[in-house]
C-alpha cells in the first residue's frame, strides 16, 4: 500500500525505488557504513602491558640481578613479565572484543519507501536514489536531498559545531535563491523538529560526514569515576609500600644485608602488594555483567553505567511499551449522543468487529466512520500487509487507528483518494494535537485528532446523528473521565469545513468554530511481567515513580494494574509541576518527594524532575524514548533509552538501551549492576588482603631479626600464579540470588566499608601473623632456611587460594554455595596448586625459586593450618548473619 507523500514540483519516483534496482545499488555503491579505525591488534594490546612503572621496575631488577651475575633470577623475572603481559593482554583483548561485538547490537534502522510501500529497514542498506522519511528523534542516515519539508531542524553540530540547529527546507519552484545547504539533511544530523522527505545523494564513506571521518582521530576515553576512585586507591596503597619498603630496606642496612638483596625484596613486595591487576580484573567483572544483561536485553552503552543502575534507588519510568505492550488498540468509541460502540481486537483486518447494543454491525460501522475518517486523514501512520500478514508502520496511536478504520471498511488509500492532502500540522507534544487539511470539491476539509481539552477548545458545535448541534462540554468531558476511569486511553476528534476563498496558508488558526465527533478509547495491555518486577524493586528498596503524558485517571488505572504502590496523594500532573517550578526548587522538591504518577507530564519537564528526586537524595535512572527525553537521559544518573521506540537521540544520550523497551529487563539490569559491584569488592577484598598479608610478614620477620622469610623470585611467583589467575576468575561470579533482597547501596558510600575493612584486617593478621609463626616455628625446630622458606610459600599460596575461595560471598558461607557454580575458579585454585607443585619437581623451577618436593604430611599439615584463615572468617560471616536477623526479627516486632 502506497502512502501518498506531497512532494516539491519537479520531483521523481515517488513511490521509491523497487528491490531489484536498490540491490543493485547496494552492489555496486556499497554499504551505507562509514570507515571503521582499524582494530587493535593482539601485538598492540601486548605491548601496552608493560607501558606501566611496576614493569619499568621488574626489568631494573632484572638488570641489577645480571650485574651481581644471577642470571637465574634474571631469566626468572623475564619469564614473570611475558606471563603478567600475556595474562593481562588475554584479558584486556577479550573484554575489548565482547565490548565491540555488544556496540554491534544497536544497529540504526531508517524508514524508506520502497516499491510504493513504507518500509523499516537497515541504514547500512540504504543507497542513492532511496525516497528516506524524516522525523523528529530520528538520525539523518544519509546525505539527504529534500523534496518535503515541514517545520524541519536538524542538529548539525557533529559537522558545524553550531550549537543551534539549523533550518531546513525543500526547494520549490520560482523560489528565490537560498543555501543548497540548507535543502540537504546531512548523514549523522539529529531531526530535532519536523518532519521532512528526501532522495539518498550519498552513502558512507561519500557523505560530508565520512569525507571528514579519517581526520577525526579517536577520543580517547576518560575515566570513568569508579576507575577513578579505584586509581586513587592504587596510589594510596603504591604509597603504603613504598613507605614500608624504605623501612624494610633500612632495618635491612642496618642488620648489614646485601644491598641487592634488599632492592630485590622491595621489587617483589611491591609487584606483590600493589594491586596492578585490579582495573583488568574490574573491566572484566563490568565486561562480564555487560554480556549477561545483553542476553537480558539490557544494552549498556558505557562500562560504568552497569555498576550505576545497580545503585539506583529510584525508577522514573514511562509507561507506554515499558510497563506495557505498546501494542496500542481501539477498545471503544464513545459518540457525543452517548452511543457506545465496541471494537474486538482481532488480526483479520478486513473482518467488521464493530458492534454496539441494539444494532446492527452494518448501521454500527457507518456511525463509526466519520469519526474514524478523522482519525485516519490527519495520520502519518500507515499499515502493510506481506506474507506475514498486516504490519503497522509508525506511532502505535497512528497505527490503532488506522487499524479500527480498517475494521470499519474505511482504507488510507481511498481516503486520501477522495481527499487529497493540502497541508499537515504534525503531531508534537507540546501541541497535543494533530490535523490536517484536504481538498474536497471547492472547499477545504480540516480532521483533527488530540487530547479531549484540546480539542473541545477547538469547537463550537457537537455532531448528533449526523446533525450538529451546540456543544454540551460538561456531557462530553463526563464521557471521558467515565472512559479514563476504566484505563483507556482517550483521544478526541473533531472535523471542519474552510469556506472558499480562505487564505492558502493553512495553520493553528483555522482549528476554530469545529464540530466535535466523539472519542476512542485505547487499552494497552500491562506486560505479564511487570507486576513481578515491580515487586522485586520495592524489595531491593528501590523506588518507581511513572511518568506518563497521559491523563491522571488513566495513568492511575494503568499504574493500579502494574503493582505500583501510591495514595491519592502521590497523584500529580504537569501543571502541578509547572506551578512548583516557578515556585522555587524547594517547592518542586517537596512535590517530587511524595508524588509517584506523574500524569499530562510534558517530555521537557522530565528533566526538572529527575533533578528533583536527585536532590532528595535519590540515585535515580530514568527511561526515555523520545527528542524531550535527551535531557533527563543525559542528566541523570543513569540514562535508559527505548530500543524499539527510542529515538536516536534518545539512545545516544543514554548510558543503557532496553532492546525490549521491557521494565523487567532494567530490574534484571538492577540484579546484574549490583553483581557487578560485589564481584568488585571481592576482587578488591582478594587483592587487597594478601598484599598487606605479605607486607606484615615482612615487617615482623626482618625487625626482629629473623632472615627474609621469602626470596624475592619467590614473592614475585607468589604474585604470579595466585593473583594472576585467581583474581579475573574471581570477578566472574555468579549471582547469588539475593542481590534485589538488599538495600540499595548509598551513593556517597565508600569501597572501604566497615565490613571490608574487618575482613582485610582479619585476613592480613591470619596470613602474615600466621606465616610469621610458621616461619619461626620452622626455623626453631632446625628446618634448614631454604627448606622453612619452601614450606613458607606453600602455606601462602594455600592461603590465598582459601582467601579467593572465602570472597565468593561477603555474607553467606563459603559451603552454601556451589564450588561448580563457578567452575573457572574451582579450576584457577586447582591450577595454583598444581603449578606450585609441579614447580617443586622440575629441576629448573627448583633451583631458581629454592623449592624441594615435600611430603604428602607436610602438604596437609600446611592445608590445615591455612584453613585457620576460612574458619575465622567463617565464624565472622555467622556472628553477621545472626546480628543481620535479630536487627530484622526487632524491626518487625516494633
Amino acid at each position: 500500500m502506497a502512502i501518498p507523500i506531497p512532494l516539491s514540483p519537479g520531483s521523481e519516483n515517488p513511490s521509491g525505488l523497487d528491490s531489484k534496482e536498490a540491490e543493485s545499488r547496494l552492489a555496486k555503491y556499497g554499504q551505507n557504513l562509514l570507515p571503521e579505525p582499524e582494530a587493535t591488534t593482539f601485538i598492540t594490546v601486548f605491548l601496552r602491558q608493560f607501558r606501566s612503572p611496576l614493569i619499568y621496575i621488574l626489568l631494573l631488577a632484572a638488570a641489577v640481578s645480571l650485574v651481581v651475575s644471577d642470571t637465574k633470577d634474571t631469566i626468572f623475572i623475564g619469564i614473570v613479565l611475558l606471563l603478567n603481559g600475556l595474562i593481562g593482554s588475554l584479558q584486556e583483548y577479550s573484554a575489548g572484543r565482547a565490548a565491540s561485538a555488544l556496540r554491534k547490537l544497536e544497529q540504526p534502522r531508517a524508514a524508506v519507501i520502497r516499491d510504493g510501500k513504507v518500509r523499516e529497514i537497515e541504514a547500512r542498506l540504504l543507497v542513492p536514489g532511496d525516497l528516506v522519511l524524516l522525523e523528529a528523534g530520528g538520525r539523518v542516515p544519509a546525505d539527504i536531498a529534500l523534496v518535503e519539508a515541514t517545520d524541519l531542524l536538524c542538529d548539525e553540530s557533529l559537522l558545524t559545531g553550531e550549537s543551534l540547529p539549523a533550518r531546513k527546507m525543500a526547494p520549490f519552484a520560482g523560489a528565490r535563491a537560498v543555501d543548497s545547504k540548507a535543502t540537504i539533511a546531512f548523514a549523522g544530523a539529529l531531526v530535532t523538529r519536523g518532519r521532512g522527505t528526501g532522495v539518498v545523494m550519498e552513502t558512507g564513506s561519500s557523505t560530508e560526514i565520512g569525507k571528514i571521518a579519517a581526520e577525526i582521530g579517536k577520543a580517547s576515553a576518560s575515566l570513568p569515576p569508579l576507575m577513578i576512585r579505584l586509581a586513587r586507591f592504587s596510589n594510596a596503597i603504591a604509597w603504603a609500600v613504598g613507605l614500608t619498603s624504605l623501612f624494610l630496606v633500612g632495618v635491612g642496612f642496618i642488620r648489614g644485608l646485601a644491598w641487592s638483596d634488599l632492592f630485590l625484596m622491595s621489587v617483589g613486595l611491591a609487584v606483590s602488594a600493589i594491586p596492578e591487576g585490579l582495573p583488568i580484573a574490574i573491566s572484566i567483572a563490568l565486561a562480564i555483567s555487560m554480556r549477561r544483561m545483553a542476553k537480558r536485553n539490557v544494552i549498556v552503552r558505557r562500562m560504568p553505567a552497569v555498576e550505576a543502575l545497580g545503585s539506583c534507588t529510584m525508577i522514573a519510568t514511562d509507561k507506554t511499551g515499558t510497563l506495557t505492550l505498546n501494542e496500542l488498540t481501539v477498545t471503544d468509541i464513545r459518540l457525543p449522543d452517548g452511543t457506545h460502540l465496541a471494537l474486538d481486537a482481532v488480526t483479520d483486518l478486513d473482518i467488521c468487529e464493530i458492534k454496539a447494543a441494539n444494532m446492527s454491525p452494518a448501521e454500527a460501522r457507518v456511525r463509526a466512520g466519520r469519526l474514524l475518517r478523522a482519525a485516519s486523514l490527519p495520520n502519518e501512520g500507515s499499515l502493510v500487509q506481506d506474507e506475514n500478514g498486516w504490519k503497522g508502520v509508525g506511532d502505535t496511536v497512528d497505527v490503532a487507528l488506522l487499524t479500527a478504520a480498517r475494521k470499519a471498511g474505511l482504507t488510507q488509500d481511498k481516503m486520501t483518494e477522495d481527499y487529497p492532502l493540502v497541508a499537515r500540522i504534525p503531531y508534537e507534544p507540546d501541541l497535543k494535537y494533530a490535523a490536517s487539511f484536504h481538498r474536497g470539491g471547492e472547499h477545504v476539509h480540516v480532521f483533527a485528532k488530540g487530547s479531549a481539552e484540546t480539542l473541545l477548545s477547538m469547537t463550537d458545535r457537537m455532531d448528533v446523528g449526523g446533525r450538529a448541534i451546540e456543544i454540551d462540554r460538561g456531557v462530553l468531558l463526563a464521557q471521558k473521565e467515565e472512559m479514563a476511569a476504566r484505563g483507556l486511553r482517550v483521544l478526541a476528534f473533531a472535523e471542519g469545513e474552510i469556506r472558499s476563498g480562505a487564505d492558502q496558508i493553512f495553520g493553528h488558526h483555522h482549528l476554530v468554530d469545529l464540530v466535535f465527533l466523539g472519542f476512542a478509547g485505547m487499552q494497552d495491555p500491562i506486560r505479564p511481567e511487570v507486576s513481578q518486577a515491580i515487586r522485586e524493586c520495592h524489595a531491593a528498596g528501590v523506588e518507581v515513580a511513572m511518568v506518563t503524558g497521559d491523563d491522571p485517571k488513566t495513568a492511575a488505572a494503568i499504574a493500579a494494574q502494574a503493582g505500583l504502590e501510591f495514595g491519592p496523594s502521590q497523584i500529580t500532573t504537569g501543571d502541578a509541576v509547572r506551578e512548583a517550578e516557578a515556585a522555587g526548587p524547594e517547592r518542586l522538591d517537596e512535590l517530587t518527594k511524595r508524588a509517584r504518577i506523574y500524569a499530562r507530564v510534558l517530555p521537557s519537564q522530565k528533566l526538572s524532575i529527575v533533578l528533583s528526586m536527585a536532590r532528595n537524595g535519590h540515585f535515580v535512572a530514568v527511561t526515555g524514548d523520545g527528542v524531550n527525553d535527551a535531557p533527563a537521559l543525559k542528566h541523570a544518573h543513569v540514562g535508559v533509552a527505548m530500543g524499539v521506540k527510542g529515538t536516536e537521540v534518545a539512545k545516544e544520550s543514554a548510558d543503557i538501551v532496553v532492546a525490549d523497551d521491557n521494565f523487567a529487563s532494567i530490574v534484571c539490569g538492577i540484579r546484574e549492576g549490583r553483581t557487578a559491584y560485589s564481584n568488585i569488592r571481592k576482587v578488591i577484598l582478594m587483592l587487597t588482603a594478601t598484599g598487606a598479608a605479605e607486607m606484615l610478614l615482612f615487617l615482623l620477620a626482618i625487625p626482629l631479626g629473623l632472615p627474609m622469610p621469602l626470596l624475592p623470585v619467590q614473592l614475585l611467583w607468589l604474585n604470579l600464579v595466585t593473583n594472576g589467575i585467581q583474581d579475573v576468575t574471581l570477578a566472574g561470579e555468579r549471582p547469588e540470588g539475593d542481590e534485589l533482597a538488599r538495600p540499595p547501596r548509598r551513593p556517597k558510600e565508600p569501597i572501604f566499608d566497615r565490613l571490608m575493612v574487618r575482613r582485610i584486617i582479619q585476613s592480613t593478621f591470619v596470613i602474615g601473623g600466621g606465616g610469621f609463626v610458621a616461619f619461626y616455628w620452622l626455623l626453631s625446630w632446625g628446618y634448614q632456611l631454604a627448606e622453612a622458606r619452601n614450606l613458607l610459600l606453600l602455606l601462602f599460596v594455600m592461603f590465598e587460594n582459601v582467601q579467593t575461595l572465602s570472597c565468593r560471598s561477603e555474607h553467606r558461607s563459603l559451603l552454601s554455595r556451589s564450588f561448580f557454580s563457578n567452575p573457572l575458579l574451582l579450576a584457577s585454585v586447582v591450577a595454583a596448586q598444581a603449578i606450585h607443585i609441579g614447580a617443586m619437581h622440575l629441576p629448573w623451577f627448583r633451583d631458581v625459586l629454592g623449592l624441594a618436593p615435600i611430603s604428602l604430611a607436610e602438604w596437609s599439615l600446611t592445608l590445615i593450618a591455612a584453613a585457620s584463615l576460612l574458619l575465622v572468617i567463617e565464624i565472622d560471616k555467622f556472628h553477621g548473619r545472626s546480628s543481620s536477623s535479630k536487627s530484622l526479627r526487632a524491626i518487625e516486632a516494633e
